[in-house]
């Protein structure tokens, strides 16, 4: 992966002390049962197949708590990784081990199913030209994470959030009176910012088109109307279906030639990945 850039490290710090800060608070209690300078061994497995993510959150939770621990990944962010087998160790002071575990699990297990989950949607359409996109509907607090995980998971992210490109829904364009005002509003207000317009049938996709946007957003439109929408305006703007997408259906939105389809499940239909921490033995 490439390596991550400075907002999003910073987001990690602040995400990872406020995560502790709220688990750990005045002192973790039970781990002062056990002594000090007690040392462990500790591996991580994962109950079911994953995409692994979240290697940068894990490795700032040991940090944050003092850098007592060695960690040894086993695999690579991005990684397939297998049911039941290790794929990370620790290595350390026992106490910092067992105060840190909930909040890394915490991230590991949220942000590597986004990163499974998009990658199950992305090998779907991996030979079309269709591009799998992210929304805004993320968990408070964490949306620079799991849209890096959608990146994990061969997706691509759309708009940051409010403030780095247009995106007109119905509500905006009854606001500014038409299309055509909300797009020239747009090109004033921000110059050079994308311009995309949401559409709910074939005349506003003509408005649209017409007023300069720079993507269409067809929402919950027919296949049809979709073919007939690429057809009619291919190469002056790009597309994005949207609307109840699941898997079953991402074939059929390919077909009809549109370039991105959004998927607000990536992000806010979270079912954690089941990882588990287990302490040798042998170390106690």
């Amino acid at each position: 992966m490439a390596p991550l850039d400075a907002l999003l490290t910073e987001h990690i710090r602040l995400q990872v002390a406020f995560a502790l800060q709220e688990d750990v608070g005045a002192g973790d209690i039970t781990a002062k049962l056990i002594p000090d300078d007690q040392e462990i061994t500790a591996t991580v497995i994962s109950r079911e197949q994953a995409v692994l993510c979240g290697q940068a959150w894990v490795k700032e939770v040991f940090a944050h708590l003092g850098g007592r621990v060695s960690l040894e990944w086993h695999n690579n962010e991005g990684d397939l990784l297998e049911a039941n087998r290790p794929f990370l160790t620790l290595k350390g002071h026992a106490r910092t081990i067992l105060t840190g575990e909930r909040t890394a699990l915490n991230f590991l297990q949220t942000l590597s199913y986004t990163a499974t989950v998009t990658r199950q949607y992305s090998q779907i359409v991996k030979d079309t030209q269709l591009t799998i996109l992210d929304t805004r509907k993320t968990l408070p607090g964490l949306r620079q994470a799991q849209k890096y995980a959608v990146t994990v998971g061969g997706g691509q992210n759309h708009r940051m959030g409010l403030y780095d490109a247009f995106l007109i829904k119905e509500n905006h364009i009854m606001a500014a009176g038409s299309i055509a005002n909300a797009v020239n509003m747009a090109q004033t207000i921000a110059p050079g910012k994308t311009i995309e317009v949401e559409t709910e049938n074939l005349e506003e996709v003509a408005m649209a088109v017409q007023a300069g946007a720079d993507i269409i957003m067809l929402d919950n439109f027919s296949y049809e109307d979709m073919a007939t929408a690429v057809a009619d305006f291919k190469g002056q703007v790009k597309f994005e279906a949207s609307g109840n997408m699941d898997k079953e259906r991402l074939l059929k939105v390919a077909a009809t030639g549109v370039d991105f389809v959004s998927i607000g499940a990536l992000t806010k239909h979270i079912q954690a990945i089941d990882l588990s921490l287990r302490v040798s033995q042998e170390t106690l």
